[in-house]
């Protein structure tokens, strides 16, 4: 087989042809935005593309050369020269499938490098031309190659004189397709000029009032440039496009309004144009009239403040006292005061419950930034202070101190301070404890005072000043360490009413016989040892705690409070978190009432004190558990198993009758297997048990549908009771709390001091600070007997003189106290 070529010049010159087309094909890619796959095939190699053809290869200008040589050498010549053809018929097909919008048949392209690279084969092995098969379907291919190449081009064509006709003259028309057009221009005078091309969509949801109205706005503003005809220019000089007429015809809106909208758009009305309330167009006068009547009395409501200024010869209506509202923001506002405070003739206070919401916020907030960064930000100092001027407004301020708070503080010093002996000649302020003191006059005064065998003495004290500036009081008088200020007594006659009152159980007409003074003087002496609760971060320097507590209340009685009239007036609740380990009473406050708020307020004086618990068990009280997930989040949530086994023990008699035992086996046998559920060892064997009960719901709803309480109790708790099975730090019942609950009782029986709020307060302190001091009796575990729950929580109190007043003394517990599950049939 025989190929025939033409000379290099004519070779170099169909190459320059192609390497155009193909520059202009990349060019035209590149201004519509389409991505240019064939870049790089085009920079493969560009010298041999423009290059001269071997010389070698020609021996004429314009003559044909028979080639005689090896074939190798002939395909590889072939090869060189014949690329550029099937390389530009692939990128003239790219260009057309990519302006017709067909990317998913870019494999054509590959057409012609098949057809190509048949042509090929045939050039390196000869003899297959002398094949039918092979000429034929070499044929097919080139067809099929110059074909598709031409149906790309005719396709291209024809989608660009149909886009020609559908759009039209004057349009900017790339690749076929009318491109839209927004031009924005603006004056030296700040108005912005729009000019819009070719075809637009807007899609707005016509139930919205606003939209609608914005849209009709927005067509009124269209115009056509130099148009004057002036039947249709509106008030600002314009001639829109859009006629109103037209406008209230398609939106089915009175025309009027749709020019009182215009009118809010020009004159920047931006209220009445988004307001949905359109009734009679209210004049200033009026708006004024029923906002200042509306100021003077604000609990009124729109038909009462209407009736009023109908009294006064004003015909305005309902519609419109609300339309006035809305529009000045009064109802907002008073809406908003009036969920925040009551309002009447007669008050104008804010809510108690939004104000604890505030403050229980407040505190919350504090610790929160107090445990970050050991300071309260500058901004919350302000909050704060707004809160305080709001107390002070309500007469919410702290209680004043007393004068008996004075000799407290030296009883404080002596039986909470350290034992070191102090120099004879050292001289302490007895508020402040400096010894930067010096003395008032050269002259003593003369103390008299009651020894312990009832003699009267005397005893010279010298007055001093207090040279510390922060100190409360700048001058006291040096006592000897057995007398108080402002008592005749001394410290040994106070400490004796404590203790005879309560662990003697006695009253107060009992105490103050014994001790040869009036009743009111016993009550003193014992209550002032509650003026605060025991400091214990401050004494010891430290806050120990196992990590898990106990909360639980106990109601109290207070005739005298300052609760609203209601039929629980009387009754308070007194909160006692206690160490389950320890059995320390970590904290104790009373509330007024037992609600989530208290709970909160409760917990966050728990946080306050520095307390952070890993666990925290309580009863089936539902307040709890949003409420330590929010002050203690790191806190596991426990729920007593016995008050859970009380409660489903209550669910079957409500279901079944008190007798269920007896009379319904079935019943019995169902109580057993929810008992057997926490008696299990392992979480595994509980779940077990736990899912066996929960099987038998549709036979016992079945037949009594009361019975469903059991079976969704069990759920709604089951993930706050199972926690503490196979634990090793998590008790199961609440017991520990109970118990202290248990010696507070009998103490809170015999003591006359819970008249008001604040004798309760008092006891509460002198409690704490009997029970934390005091040892447990010798009947009680081995771990604990004999030591005190300050003791078993780790702080070193021998020293301390008050651990030795109660030395003698002992907390009695029951034999079943400290029993992990008390089961009741």
């Amino acid at each position: 087989m025989q190929y025939t070529m033409k000379s290099p010049r004519v070779a170099r010159k169909w190459r320059v042809v192609l390497c155009t087309v193909a520059l202009w094909g990349a060019l035209v890619l590149s201004v519509v935005g389409q991505p240019v796959e064939s870049w790089a095939g085009w920079l493969v190699c560009p010298p041999q593309l423009l290059g001269a053809a071997p010389r070698r290869a020609a021996r004429g200008r314009h003559s044909p050369v028979r080639w005689h040589r090896p074939q190798w050498r002939l395909g590889w010549l072939w090869l060189q020269r014949s690329w550029s053809g099937p390389l530009a018929r692939s990128e003239a097909l790219l260009l057309c499938l990519v302006l017709t919008g067909r990317e998913q048949a870019l494999g054509l392209c590959g057409i012609p490098w098949v057809a190509w690279g048949w042509q090929g084969v045939g050039v390196l092995w000869p003899q297959l031309w002398s094949r039918w098969g092979y000429r034929r379907l070499e044929g097919l291919v080139t067809g099929v190659s110059r074909w598709v190449v031409v149906g790309g081009i005719g396709l291209w064509l024809s989608e660009l004189l149909a886009g020609w006709a559908a759009v039209g003259p004057g349009l900017a028309v790339v690749g076929g397709v009318a491109q839209p057009q927004v031009q924005i221009q603006e004056d030296p005078q700040g108005t912005y000029h729009v000019q819009l091309q070719g075809q637009f969509e807007l899609h707005l949801n016509g139930q919205v009032e606003m939209y609608k109205r914005l849209l009709i706005i927005f067509l009124g503003l269209l115009e056509v440039p130099g148009e004057t005809r002036g039947s249709r220019r509106t008030r600002d000089g314009r001639t829109p496009f859009v006629r109103q007429t037209y406008l209230a015809r398609q939106f089915g809106v009175p025309q009027p309004n749709i020019s009182r909208w215009n009118q809010y758009w020009l004159t920047q009305d931006w209220g009445r144009m988004l307001s949905q309330r359109w009734g009679v167009v209210v004049t200033p006068e009026v708006r004024q009239q029923v906002i200042a009547s509306w100021v003077r009395f604000p609990w009124w409501s729109a038909r009462q403040l209407r009736a009023h200024l109908q009294r006064q010869g004003s015909p305005i209506t309902v519609a419109q006292v609300q339309q006035i509202g809305q529009e000045s923001g009064w109802t907002q506002l008073r809406q908003r005061l009036q969920s925040l405070y009551h309002i009447s003739p007669d008050s104008f206070r804010p809510r108690d419950g939004w104000l604890v919401e505030q403050l229980l916020a407040q505190v919350e907030q504090l610790l929160t930034q107090l445990e970050a960064v050991g300071a309260v930000p500058t901004g919350q100092q302000s909050a704060v202070a707004d809160l305080q001027a709001l107390g002070a407004a309500l007469e919410l301020q702290a209680a004043p101190q007393r004068r008996s708070r004075l000799w407290l503080q030296q009883v404080e010093r002596l039986l909470l301070g350290s034992e070191e002996p102090q120099p004879a000649d050292t001289v302490r302020c007895l508020y402040c404890g400096t010894s930067d003191v010096s003395r008032k006059s050269r002259q003593p005064r003369v103390k008299r005072y009651v020894d312990a065998q009832g003699n009267a003495c005397e005893v010279e004290v010298y007055r001093y000043y207090c040279h510390n500036p922060a100190c409360e009081y700048q001058t006291f008088t040096d006592l000897p360490p057995h007398l108080l200020p402002y008592s005749r007594y001394t410290l040994q006659h106070h400490l004796e009413a404590l203790l005879s009152y309560e662990w003697a159980h006695g009253v107060y007409h009992c105490t103050s016989r014994m001790l040869g003074v009036s009743k009111m003087t016993a009550y003193r002496w014992v209550s002032a040892f509650g003026y605060q609760l025991l400091p214990v971060a401050a004494l010891f320097g430290v806050v120990r705690s196992s990590g898990v507590i106990g909360i639980d209340e106990k109601y109290v009685l207070v005739p005298k409070n300052d609760k609203p009239d209601a039929k629980m007036k009387r009754w308070m609740y007194v909160y006692l978190a206690v160490d389950s380990y320890s059995y320390d009473l970590l904290h104790i406050e009373i509330y007024p009432y037992n609600t989530k708020r208290s709970a909160q307020a409760f917990l966050l004086a728990l946080r306050a004190k520095g307390y952070r618990p890993r666990v925290i068990v309580t009863d089936l009280r539902a307040d709890y558990r949003d409420t330590i997930a929010q002050v203690f989040p790191q806190a596991t949530h426990h729920t007593c198993i016995f008050h859970a086994l009380q409660a489903v023990h209550q669910h079957l008699k409500d279901a079944y009758g008190t007798d269920y035992r007896e009379n319904l086996p079935q019943v019995a046998a169902l109580q057993d297997a929810i008992h057997r559920i926490f008696a299990a060892r392992t979480k595994r064997t509980a779940w077990r048990r736990y899912q066996a009960v929960l099987a038998q719901r549709e036979t016992f709803v079945a037949s009594t549908p009361e019975a469903a309480a059991v079976f969704d109790f069990l759920e709604r708790h089951w993930p706050s009771l199972v926690n503490a099975i196979e634990s090793q730090h998590i008790p199961a019942t609440n017991n520990a709390t109970e118990q202290v609950i248990r010696i507070f009782n009998q103490h809170y029986k015999t003591f006359c001091g819970f008249e008001s709020l604040e004798s309760a307060r008092l006891y509460l302190g002198v409690f704490e600070k009997v029970y934390r001091f005091t040892p447990f009796s010798d009947d009680a575990q081995e771990r604990i007997r004999g030591k005190c729950p300050l003791e078993l929580a780790g702080y070193e109190v021998r020293k301390l003189p008050i651990a030795h007043l109660f030395r003698e003394l002992a907390l009695q517990w029951s034999a079943h106290a400290f029993e992990e599950l008390v089961l009741n049939a």
